[in-house]
């Protein structure tokens, strides 16, 4: 018997077509076998064994494709709002509607009015990651919002500075180290975030058993740590005080080396004089790490064959996200442990991303700050400004305000700090569109939503995810289903909306030769001729763009120019894919900074020291709260599938022993958690895999607001984590917001 949408099927597996086709979900980017019956339903998702890239690994997400894709609650027509009441209309209709709101509040106000927040789904997809420019660039917004600042937006600043790109973020290379510190990140949950290699979990394992070790430094004993040699308990947002100790272990045992990039490191000097007044000992109580443990840590890093540290999301979104960021490179690059095999490396992916093209070598050191928020008066970084800062500027009246808002993929009244007031903001709001798939906690505020295709009625190459991958490897996947009669494709929708949103009727769009402009610049980009190149294809569309990555990457063929050189079709041929082999030292080749070297101090960077500093004298007391991914989660947007929501509640509040004790909180007992953002009532689950002083709740969660289609969803609705969230909480440097460390007060409900 197998499953589908929860209902018990009997399998004809000699009847069954088996396709293959790669989890379009995480970075881990898992090879599936996707078996099909004659009644076009999937009965079965299984990890493809042959795939050269996760060789059979498969986690509980990747095996419920079918169960997304046959959802009865996803949308399979554009809906149209009239007032309380939802209709479904034809494509023609839907964008005639866009016209409809939009271009009078362009005509009045003009493109100012109007931005975009993007979801984490956009980098995953075949085709939003690849156009999402068309429909920014194409409307012209001046800056949008997205998940990024909920996220990593401290790794993109750090990168841009050091390394000369946003998107050029170094990887730690786990399958040939002999020791990983892997701080504020749980592999085990999120497969490897920022960190493409399947089962990672395997590979830490795998370390172990040749004689490496393995440590977890993070508030809380995940899974992850469970699986290591020693896991550090530290007080969340302390990360960067315990790197600076280190560092400074490092400069005491004399056991700093630049190996073989000592002339093209910039700003060392720098680096050890900051770094001289953070002795284990100034930080222990700050940290609650003990001053031997970090010595050892230390010690440990200086005497491995090759380290590998690993910074992620618990240090990305905190207040000092930005310096503990920058400062998890820093003691690779210190070490010795950057660009050789085991330290950490830059990826050498098949395929060139797009989003490496930009440099400032070529458009020199980004200004941060070009522009300040309406309302609080924040500066945007790298065209954003903070998630919770959406709210306020559709709320506030007076010139600027916006007044049109355009979602792609994202959920934030679920995702983003402070929710509460971003849910009451949306109303406001005069013109919004949601590209979307669900009828959810947002898109139940917009005016349109335009569905794309399920993940597997597209075609699917990963674009930026190889970037970080551990390997240099491809794959393609064919479509498993059709699309259905009359529907885009989600880079088509992007094109037209954004020339709705400039100003044009939607029978004014010629899509086709916006396509070819767009690919027409990207050809100039790689010195390639146009005229030579267009002719090649019958087709646009990503499958287009992603044959041209392949063939200007570091295996092409550069049409024609290098024989015997790799193309999308000769990728297409290897049904398993194509490995290239593991990750190579091209710090040389991949840093394009205007002087050509790692700059190791950034001012920006620096300056922001004495912020810590000053954090590190003030008395804190109390708890903080932290936040938590699970293995069948991704974010908000998977609750709606039975299998990977059913079994034990997830949405608890973990809290150690003693501070349960003190607060009156017995396991099970529902409690109240109480910040200067709002209050929430949740079950707590008593356990010591919480450091004392620091409490847990998963987010993703909060699915019982009124107006919308997700019923499973709904029965097991949690509560939202980011109704906690304040704000202004946010890493100065970055606008990423803080909602790890946050102050609360847990008392008995």
């Amino acid at each position: 018997m197998s499953t589908t949408i929860g209902v018990p099927r009997t399998r004809d597996a000699a009847s069954e077509t088996v396709h293959r086709y790669t989890c379009p979900l995480c970075e881990c980017m898992c090879g599936l076998d996707v078996h099909v019956d004659t009644a076009q339903q999937v009965t079965l998702v299984r990890g493809a064994k042959d795939d050269v890239w996760s060789k059979g690994y498969l986690c509980p997400k990747g095996s419920a494709l079918g169960y997304l894709h046959h959802d009865p609650d996803r949308l399979r027509a554009p809906m149209v709002r009239d007032g309380d009441q939802w209709r479904e209309v034809s494509w023609d209709e839907a964008f005639r509607r866009c016209e409809e709101l939009a271009h009078p509040l362009l005509e009045r106000d003009g493109i100012g009015a109007f931005t975009a927040f993007v979801g984490n789904p956009t980098g995953h997809s075949f085709s939003l990651g690849r156009y999402m420019a068309q429909l920014i660039g194409g409307a012209g917004f001046s800056h949008i919002y997205s998940a990024g600042t909920v996220d990593q937006w401290p790794k993109n600043v750090t990168s841009v500075l050091m390394y000369g790109n946003m998107w050029l973020l170094p990887t730690p290379d786990i399958r040939r180290t002999d020791y990983f510190l892997c701080m504020g990140g749980n592999p085990q949950a999120s497969g490897g975030s920022l960190l493409a290699s399947p089962d990672v979990l395997g590979e830490i394992d795998a370390i172990r058993a040749r004689g490496g070790k393995v440590v977890v430094v993070d508030p809380r004993r995940t899974k992850t740590a469970d699986r290591a040699d020693e896991w550090i308990p530290i007080q969340p947002g302390t990360d960067a005080a315990w790197l600076l100790a280190v560092i400074n272990v490092l400069v005491e045992n004399d056991a700093i080396t630049l190996g073989h990039l000592a002339d093209m490191v910039d700003g060392l000097d720098r680096v050890l004089e900051v770094c001289r007044d953070f002795s284990p000992e100034s930080v222990e109580s700050f940290t609650r790490v003990p001053a031997a443990t970090t010595r050892q840590v230390a010690q440990d890093i200086a005497a491995a064959d090759a380290a590998a540290i690993y910074g992620r999301i618990g240090l990305c979104n905190q207040e000092f996200g930005t310096l503990a960021s920058w400062l998890v490179d820093v003691v690779a690059i210190c070490s010795g442990n950057f660009d050789i095999p085991g330290g950490a490396m830059f990826g050498n992916p098949i395929n060139a991303p797009l989003a490496w093209l930009a440099s400032t070598r070529a458009n020199g050191l980004p200004e941060f700050g070009r522009w300040k928020s309406r309302v609080r008066g924040v500066p945007e970084v790298l065209g954003q400004f903070p998630a919770s800062c959406l709210a306020e500027e559709i709320a506030a009246p007076g010139p600027g305000q916006i007044k049109g808002l355009v979602t792609v993929a994202g959920n934030p009244v679920i995702s983003v700090p402070d929710s509460a007031k971003l849910d009451a903001a949306l109303p406001m709001l005069e013109c919004m569109i949601s590209i979307d798939n669900y009828l959810n906690e947002t898109t139940r505020h917009a005016h349109v939503i335009l569905p794309g295709p399920s993940p597997l009625e597209t075609a699917h190459y990963d674009e930026l995810m190889w970037s970080w991958a551990a390997r240099s490897a491809g794959k393609w996947s064919d479509p498993v289903f059709p699309l259905a009669e009359g529907q885009p494709d989600e880079w088509e929708i992007l094109i037209r909306l954004g020339q709705i949103l400039k100003g044009r009727r939607n029978d004014e769009v010629d899509v086709a030769a916006i396509d070819d402009g767009f690919f027409i610049m990207l050809c100039r980009a790689k010195g390639l001729d146009p005229d030579a190149v267009l002719p090649l294809y019958d087709r646009g569309g990503p499958e287009r763009m992603t044959d041209w990555s392949i063939r200007v990457g570091p295996w092409g063929d550069r049409y024609g120019e290098v024989p015997d050189g790799l193309t999308l079709e000769q990728i297409k041929a290897e049904p398993n894919g194509v490995d290239r082999g593991p990750m190579i030292p091209r710090a040389r080749e991949a840093v394009c900074t205007p002087t050509g070297h790692i700059d190791l101090a950034p001012d920006y960077i620096v300056a922001d020291l004495p912020r810590l500093r000053a954090a590190m004298d003030a008395e804190r007391t109390g708890l903080v709260l932290v936040s938590r991914r699970h293995l069948r989660s991704k974010n908000s947007w998977m609750h709606n599938v039975p299998v990977l929501v059913k079994g034990k509640d997830r949405c608890t509040l973990l809290i150690h022993p003693d501070d349960a004790g003190r607060a009156g909180i017995t396991d099970g007992s529902l409690a109240r958690v109480s910040s200067e953002a709002g209050s929430i009532e949740v079950a707590a689950e008593v356990s010591d895999e919480m450091m004392p002083g620091v409490v847990c709740l998963p987010h993703g969660w909060g699915h019982d607001q009124e107006g919308t289609r997700l019923s499973i969803a709904r029965e097991h609705a949690g509560v939202n984590n980011n109704l906690l969230a304040p704000g202004e909480f946010v890493d100065t440097l970055s606008g990423n917001a803080a909602v790890n460390g946050i102050p609360v007060e847990v008392v008995p409900a």
